[in-house]
């Protein structure tokens, strides 16, 4: 997984590098704006444990736009309504939690009847604590629970240290990837 995040956690892209051999993986990435981005090289070698590698981008070009946090749990992406919820009233550094995405049509509020593996899982999910610079620390990588129902897709993480932390979930509905923030 090669992930790509602006430093003010506006812009996200989740990428998947195509092995040349000899240790090579070619990928490419577009910036929407100028400005700062961490790169996070999500890999597992063979026989090994899973590796993570921060590089840094300066990026020159057109500025982003202003922009506000949206501290939303319930958002419309396209024709899918997402709403975030937790197992627990209240998050606690290093307790284990569920997030869940409740994802339903956006016009009528069923719920979803078309998920699809995206990328060999029910869904991904990327966290990362806002922090300057952002660091292997500040990244989280989970995949889906296997059993969930039809519009429901979770997923057990803990949050390792107090702070602000940005969520994408990213899941496949037929054929169309949702990207919820």
């Amino acid at each position: 997984h090669l992930i790509v995040v602006s430093n003010d956690l506006q812009f996200f892209s989740h990428l998947h590098p195509v092995f040349r051999g000899d240790g090579q993986f070619v990928v490419e990435a577009k910036f929407p704006y100028a400005g700062s981005y961490t790169l996070f090289s999500d890999y597992k070698p063979k026989c090994e444990s899973e590796q993570v590698s921060v590089l840094s981008a300066n990026v020159t070009g057109k500025s982003a736009p202003a922009s506000v946090a949206d501290m939303r749990h319930n958002k419309t992406f396209s024709d899918t309504q997402v709403s975030l919820l937790f197992n627990k009233p209240e998050i606690k550094a290093g307790e284990e939690i569920e997030v869940q995405f409740d994802l339903r049509q956006a016009v009528d509020k069923q719920p979803v009847t078309n998920l699809q593996p995206y990328l060999g899982e029910r869904g991904h999910l990327v966290i990362l604590k806002q922090s300057s610079p952002l660091t292997r620390a500040s990244y989280i990588h989970a995949h889906a629970n296997k059993n969930n129902p039809t519009e429901k897709v979770s997923f057990v993480t803990s949050f390792p240290e107090s702070g602000k932390y940005k969520l994408w979930g990213q899941f496949n509905r037929g054929g169309e990837i949702v990207v919820a923030d």
